[in-house]
């Protein structure tokens, strides 16, 4: 179950109303959750919407096993990429935008629209200055109601003006599987979250954070 998120749902929004519970999850590539894997979380949690990072082709199977709609972008020279599989229908089809990048890897982030709300799936860089200019860009993207969340390899305050940090705050990976660290986000802009909850280690490097959103 989700944990409430005392002191933080103004007197006018009404949490019977428009809400939707949102999971997101790295699936650490090849090595890590696979599409039954991810079949197992969505029949447990029952999310409205399931974004995944690292998720390869595999991960297509998902719409023949449990309906619902879904996109994949694989990063550019890349065996994976970020994920959506959702029970809603899409507003319309949900599409790559390209993010400053590294030298390494190219990034871009899947951007989601529903009535209504519009959601980032990221997987940002490790570098610290890099992965705050990909929020910045990603966010000047996103009119409110809105929500970013993924993989942010971020430590320490995202620093991205009109977003707040709305997620669960226990950690969500061991770096080099000791030090724990939280990098598994979720910022919202004119959406308010009212549940969250950091979910058990299951099958990846990453634990699935959950979150139910207002809009």
């Amino acid at each position: 179950m989700l944990r409430p998120k005392q002191g933080l749902i103004p007197e006018h929004i009404h949490v019977s109303g428009n809400a939707v519970k949102i999971i997101s999850w790295n699936l650490l590539r090849r090595t890590g959750a696979t599409v039954h894997d991810v079949t197992q979380l969505i029949e447990a949690e029952q999310p409205d919407i399931l974004l995944m990072q690292e998720a390869t082709e595999e991960i297509d199977l998902l719409p023949e096993i449990m309906g619902g709609y879904y996109e994949r972008a694989p990063l550019p020279g890349r065996i994976h990429g970020v994920a959506c599989w959702s029970r809603r229908e899409f507003l319309r089809q949900p599409r790559a935008c390209i993010i400053p990048s590294g030298a390494v890897v190219k990034r871009h982030t899947l951007i989601i629209e529903y009535p209504g709300f519009s959601l980032a799936n990221v997987h940002l860089s490790h570098g610290q200055v890099l992965n705050r200019r990909q929020l910045r860009r990603i966010a000047a993207l996103m009119p409110a109601p809105c929500a970013i969340l993924g993989d942010f390899n971020l430590i320490g305050p995202t620093m991205v003006p009109g977003f707040q940090d709305a997620g669960p705050k226990a950690p969500t990976h061991n770096m080099a599987s000791v030090f724990p660290i939280r990098i598994d986000r979720c910022l919202v802009s004119g959406m308010h979250c009212v549940e969250s909850q950091v979910l058990p280690v299951f099958a990846s490097d990453h634990r699935p954070i959950a979150v139910r959103l207002v809009y």
